[in-house]
């Protein structure tokens, strides 16, 4: 789907262009999907999602500012992981480790 700043989006409309960037990303470890939420999309990677609004869905850069909150979601996903970080030191100490 191509966005086109003369008609009016619909949820619909930015669901499919949501979709169409997520089919050109491929991960051995993730699952991507999205879903209309309110006027917006939530995408899904895992179990972690992260919500594009509006303003952002109706950008006309969206591919690229897609791009940007994909990955940044992607660091956070990824850093919110961790078990144990340097910053537990206390914890660890307690524990022996």
């Amino acid at each position: 789907m191509f966005y086109n700043p003369s008609m009016p989006p619909t949820a619909q409309g930015r669901l499919d262009r949501v979709m169409a960037q997520l089919r050109l990303y491929e991960h051995p470890l993730l699952t991507f999907s999205a879903r209309a939420k309110g006027e917006g999309v939530e995408v899904v990677m895992h179990t972690y999602y992260f919500d594009l609004h509006p303003r952002d869905l109706d950008d006309p850069q969206f591919e690229w500012s897609f791009q940007r909150q994909l990955y940044d979601a992607l660091h956070d996903y990824f850093v919110e992981m961790f078990i144990r970080t340097p910053q537990d030191r206390v914890d660890r100490q307690k524990k022996g480790l």
